[in-house]
């Protein structure tokens, strides 16, 4: 009789200042690629340096894959009680109660992660100590098919107007199948006001290009168009982080951007892969961001740009 095979022993490190433990370091997450939780976890902690400052101070809802990207997966949120003392947390109100967030503030919490099989963390654009006030405001351009180029033109016009409204903005792409605009705030606004700020932005837009874009919710209008998404800007809403590995084949990563390359007809949402991590990270185009901006003069400019009955003029 043949023994079993008896899995291999934790694979520990000292990670700053905590010894976090990879268990079932064999374990193939993405069965296609042949890529571990070790090999999850030794990529977090590669790309720590980067990706932490996007994370810092946030709370995250976790996208977990226990049995791998094939598997059963799940989205959570309450920190389980197994989680140790010194991962940082964060309790949020509910409608209903309240939920304790993780908030992933060092090199071993990202590490200790990827043991637990999180694929992906997903970020609040606030954060925990001013949830209901973001400083990220967030326009997801995701194809309506398989043809990328509207929504390279999507950001690229959103690129356009948020420069005729001062606002610098930032490019990423988010992994999966679209890219993010992103505008740094400096959160002294609360999340609705925020939100019709993004939704006057992407009306006027879709009115420029009518043929092209829409804000229209409901997909049976859309009519093929690309949807300039605003909806993330709500309080507990969340949005891929910066770097973070998306639980698809290949295991693309969601990859920030200079605006150049936009200009490339070869750019996808999943240009970036953990494969590819040493080139990723060879330049950073969010080295020297723009710093958070208020949205008053914004909102002055914007409302030049629509007419008296308010609607966007093209």
């Amino acid at each position: 009789m043949t023994p079993k095979k008896q899995p291999p022993p934790p694979e520990r490190n000292r990670t700053g200042r905590h010894d976090v433990e990879i268990r079932r370091p064999d374990k193939v997450l993405f069965p296609g690629d042949g890529i571990t939780k070790a090999d999850l976890a030794g990529y977090y902690r590669t790309v720590a340096p980067r990706m932490l400052p996007h994370l810092r101070g946030r709370p995250l809802m976790l996208e977990r894959h226990p049995d791998g990207i094939d598997g059963p997966a799940f989205m959570q949120k309450d920190v389980p009680d197994h989680f140790p003392d010194w991962i940082h947390r964060a309790e949020l109100p509910k409608e209903d109660g309240s939920v304790t967030y993780m908030v992933c503030d060092d090199s071993a919490a990202l590490r200790y992660l990827a043991d637990q099989a999180c694929i992906t963390p997903h970020r609040f654009l606030s954060r925990a100590d001013r949830p209901d006030h973001p400083d990220r405001l967030v326009f997801d351009l995701d194809p309506a098919g398989e043809d990328f180029a509207p929504v390279r033109d999507a950001a690229l016009g959103l690129h356009r107007l948020l420069d005729e409204l001062e606002l610098p903005s930032l490019l990423m792409t988010t992994g999966s199948r679209g890219l993010h605009v992103v505008v740094a705030l400096d959160r002294r606004e609360p999340f609705d006001d925020v939100r019709s700020f993004a939704r006057g932005v992407a009306d006027v837009l879709a009115a420029r290009h009518p043929d092209r874009f829409t804000t229209e919710a409901r997909k049976q209008a859309r009519r093929g168009r690309l949807y300039l998404d605003i909806q993330r800007n709500a309080y507990a809403q969340t949005a891929v982080a910066p770097y973070a590995v998306r639980a698809r084949p290949g295991a693309p990563v969601a990859a920030p951007l200079a605006w150049a390359e936009l200009d490339d007809p070869d750019l996808t949402a999943r240009r970036w892969t953990l494969a590819t991590v040493d080139g990723l990270l060879k330049d950073d185009p969010w080295k020297n961001p723009p710093r958070p901006r208020s949205l008053r003069r914004a909102r002055g400019l914007l409302t030049a740009l629509t007419d008296d009955r308010g609607s966007p003029t093209p």
